[in-house]
This record gives structure tokens, sequence and C-alpha cells, in this order.
């Protein structure tokens, strides 16, 4: 049977974004809880934020893991227009769990 006009008040559009919640933007950023194909997304806007409110120097925390976080963070940093540099970071840094990210202001 074709739906009708009538049938159309009973579909509830969902919001594409609706369980999207706001996070404050700071020099650190932990993915533990972002899978590899958020993350691809997720590392350009947040390099846009830091840029934009002024932040240089930022962490991002990928986790040792199998290295595929990692690697899909080094890969977005390389394409980065506003990345000066990044490296692992120190023992006392987050060791090879974390990167840290140099960026250009202005």
């Amino acid at each position: 049977m074709a739906p009708t006009e009538d049938d159309s008040e009973d579909i509830e559009l969902e919001e594409p974004f609706a369980d999207a919640v706001p996070l404050e933007i700071t020099d650190t950023l932990d993915l533990h809880t972002f899978n590899a194909a958020e993350v691809k997304d997720l590392i350009p806007d947040y390099l846009d934020e830091c840029v934009q409110k002024g932040i240089s120097e930022v962490r991002i925390v990928h986790g040792k893991g199998t290295g595929v976080l990692r690697r899909v963070v080094h890969a977005a940093l390389d394409r980065h227009p506003r990345v000066v540099s990044y490296r692992l970071a120190g023992r006392y840094e987050g060791g090879w769990g974390a990167t840290l990210v140099i960026l250009r202001l202005g």
C-alpha cells in the first residue's frame, strides 16, 4: 500500500547530530573513546579550533595499543596546513601513547 499524506505525520525525523556533545577545546585531546574512522575527521576540526583559540601546542592522546589510532593521527597531522611539527611524547608526557603537536597561529 502506498503511503498517504496522513502517514507522514507518524514519521519522526531524526536530527543528524542529536547525540553530539559539545566539548571544551583544551590543549589535550584524549582519543580513547573514539574509533579510527571518527578520528580521521575529528583531528582537523580539533586543530582548527585550537588555532582559532590561540592554542599553539597540543597533546593528542591516542594510546599505545596496536598503533592504528597513532597512524591515523599522524596521517591527519601530515595533511593539516597549520601543523609545524609533531613528535611522540617523551617518557613523562605520555610516551608513545601521545603525540605532541606545534601549530602555526595567525
